[in-house]
């Protein structure tokens, strides 16, 4: 642990390596002298945001932070490190929201691109994205499909030496000011997960347009957008024809882990806040730091944040190791943003008025936080995630044990 960094002591667990320690004091210094206007206005305009986010993900490139998310060798495309990304995030997310998803979805919106783009894919779009040139977006959710993937109907239909997409796709996060789009559709005539492809869509392609732009509690860019014979080339699929859910999966395996990251920056934030006032506070002839109920309550929030941080890098851990985590990445963005919700509505509660002021930290975190139980698959999804996988595991191993007796 660097000296001087409060609260970064999880990082002597044996999940990291030195290089982590030095990576968060290094982001925590940079992110404290980050002064963008947006940041400092509880609600900004839909401009200042974009403005911000540009500034943010130029800013975050020239600093070099960004080659964490962005796997710009010519070999060994899954090679992301998951607990740098999750360092990163949390370091980012402890400051403002808006730095966090500025890093985050230069690698969500690019990470198909790292984990099964050619070479000369990678190497047209990923060293810009790694500096801080191009920005990225991710165009999974349709209005009809969010959490269940394989009801898209977003259509890619093989035209000539190329293809020609029709469709939607909503709640894009860089919606309206990305450079290139990671598109998932089906191929005609292909049902649920079968027949999905990814391609690389630039922004200024014949037939693609932005639609709507969408307006959300915590303010960050967002938009519909639409493919209207919207032709790409055939050196756009990202992978092989047909492989795109798996890689849209394995692509939410990393960074769905980072999005509990992220939650612990919150987290932490929030009880940092609620220390200092707990401290600060004098009633009934002492501080609240001094009342049990105040005492209890904080105890509640510092175990559920550090319990979530052992489950988040433990997921980001194995995924470093080359172990499939779907189930461990859904306890960890689960858990982690379950408990960061509690000790945020715990710190407001211990602000009491001061907690429901517009340009409170507590009360922007209140905001910042409702919307990572959401995306990248709802608390209810992990759930089914982590069921049917228990599910699956035990059927597996009762067969694998009469398998055995038999013999």
């Amino acid at each position: 642990m660097q000296p001087g960094v409060r609260g970064q002591e999880h990082l002597q667990w044996p999940f990291f390596e030195t290089r982590h320690a030095t990576l968060a004091a290094t982001l925590h210094a940079w992110a404290g002298r980050l002064q963008l206007p947006a940041l400092g206005d509880p609600q900004p305009s839909r401009r200042a945001v974009d403005d911000a986010c540009r500034q943010i993900v130029r800013e975050l490139g020239e600093a070099g932070f960004l080659s964490l998310c962005v796997h710009t060798g010519e070999t060994d495309a899954g090679g992301l490190d998951c607990r740098s990304i999750c360092v990163a995030r949390e370091s980012l997310a402890r400051r403002h929201a808006l730095l966090d998803f500025a890093f985050a979805m230069q690698g969500l919106g690019s990470g198909a691109i790292s984990l099964a783009g050619t070479p000369a894919q990678r190497a047209r779009y990923l060293p810009e994205v790694a500096a801080g040139k191009r920005i990225a977006a991710f165009a999974l959710s349709e209005p009809e499909a969010g959490s269940d993937v394989s009801g898209m109907s977003c259509v890619a239909r093989p035209d000539g030496d190329g293809y020609v997409l029709n469709g939607e796709k909503t709640w894009i996060s860089n919606g309206g000011i990305a450079d290139f789009y990671v598109v998932f559709a089906r191929m005609p005539g292909s049902e649920r997960s079968k027949g999905i492809c990814a391609f690389v869509v630039d922004a200024g392609t014949p037939g693609f347009e932005v639609v709507e732009r969408l307006d959300v509690m915590s303010p960050h860019p967002l938009a519909r957008i639409r493919f209207k014979d919207c032709r790409v080339p055939a050196a756009s699929l990202l992978g092989g024809a047909g492989d795109g859910f798996k890689l849209a999966m394995r692509t939410l395996d990393v960074f769905r882990t980072s999005v509990g990251a992220a939650a612990l920056g919150f987290a932490r934030c929030a009880l940092d806040a609620a220390v200092a006032r707990a401290n600060d506070r004098h009633m009934f002839g002492a501080t609240l730091a001094a009342m049990q109920l105040a005492q209890a309550k904080i105890a509640q929030m510092a175990t559920r944040t550090d319990a979530a941080a052992l489950l988040v890098y433990r997921a980001a851990w194995l995924s470093d190791q080359g172990v499939r985590i779907t189930r461990e990445a859904a306890m960890a963005k689960l858990e982690a943003t379950e408990a960061a919700q509690f000790v945020i509505d715990s710190a407001v509660q211990l602000h009491g008025a001061a907690g429901v002021r517009l340009g409170a930290t507590v009360e922007r975190l209140y905001r910042d936080i409702r919307a990572l139980r959401i995306y990248e698959g709802a608390t209810e999804v992990q759930q089914i995630i982590i069921g049917s996988d228990v599910l699956k595991a035990a059927r597996e191993q009762a067969a694998g044990t009469d398998v055995n007796s038999a013999a």
